[in-house]
C-alpha cells in the first residue's frame, strides 16, 4: 500500500481539531506509507520534547495507540518513531516510558494479510522487545546506556563496585536483546525496517562501548583486590 490512506488522513484531522499538533505529528509519522516515518515530523516531535509546555506523555500514549493497529506498517513505524526520540530527543521522553507500569505489548502481533505482514510481523515483536528492555534498564539505572559519557572518565569506567555490579547485567540483557532483532540483508527490504536498523545498530555502537568501559572498570577493581 502505498500513499496515505483515508484512515490517515481522518486521523490527523481529528487530532488537529481537538489542537493536539504533537499528536498530529505521530499520527503523521506512523501513516499507511510503506517508507521511513517522514524527517519531517520526526524533527517536529525532537523539538517538542524540549518545550516545556508539551505534553510528553500524551505523546508517548499516542504512539502507545499508533501501536496498537492492525497494520504492521503503522505498528513498525510508532517502534521506529519511538526509538528516534529516544535517541535524539529530551530525556524526559525516556523517563516517561521508563516510568510506566506497561509499555508495547506486541508479543502475539501478526499481520496476517499477506506474506510481507507475516515476515515483518517477526521484526515487529523482536523490536518490540528491545524498546521495552531499553526502558526497564532506564528504570533500573536512572539513566541510558546509549546516552551517557564514555570513556576514561565516563559514566561506567567510574562507577562504584556495587553500582557497577547492578549495571552489567542489565546492559548484557539490553545487549542480548538488541541482537534478538537478527536481521538478514535480504530481509531489509523497504524503509521502516532499513529505519530501524540503522537506529539499532546505532544503539549497539554505544552499548558496546558502555560495556567495555564497565569491563574495564570490573578489572580495575579485581586487580585492585
Amino acid at each position: 500500500m502505498s500513499g496515505q490512506t483515508l484512515t490517515d488522513r481522518i486521523a490527523a484531522a481529528q487530532y488537529q481539531l481537538t489542537g493536539s499538533e504533537v499528536a498530529r505529528a505521530v499520527c503523521k509519522a506512523t501513516t499507511h506509507e510503506v517508507m521511513a516515518p517522514k524527517k519531517k515530523h520526526l524533527e517536529y516531535l525532537i523539538s517538542a520534547t524540549n518545550e516545556t509546555n508539551v505534553n510528553i506523555p500524551q505523546m508517548a500514549d499516542t504512539l502507545f495507540e499508533r501501536a496498537t493497529n492492525a497494520s504492521w506498517v503503522v505498528v513498525f513505524k510508532a517502534l521506529t518513531t519511538t526509538h528516534h526520540i529516544c535517541i535524539y530527543g529530551n530525556e524526559r521522553f525516556i523517563q516517561y516510558l521508563a516510568s510506566r507500569t506497561s509499555l508495547f505489548n506486541l508479543s502475539n502481533f501478526i499481520d496476517k494479510t499477506g506474506s510481507h505482514g507475516y515476515d515483518m510481523s517477526t521484526f515487529i515483536r523482536r523490536y518490540a522487545r528491545y524498546l521495552n528492555e531499553k526502558a526497564y534498564a532506564y528504570r533500573a539505572m536512572a539513566f541510558d546506556f546509549t546516552r551517557v559519557k564514555k570513556g576514561a572518565d565516563g559514566v561506567m569506567r567510574t562507577m562504584a563496585p556495587d553500582k557497577l555490579l547492578k549495571a552489567m547485567p542489565a546492559l548484557q540483557t539490553q545487549v542480548d536483546t538488541l541482537l534478538e532483532f537478527d536481521v538478514h540483508p535480504k530481509d531489509l527490504n523497504n524503509g521502516i525496517i532499513n529505519a530501524a536498523f540503522l537506529l539499532l545498530f546505532k544503539d549497539l555502537i554505544k552499548l558496546f562501548a558502555s560495556y567495555n568501559d564497565g569491563i574495564i572498570n570490573l578489572l580495575g577493581i579485581i586487580l585492585q583486590n
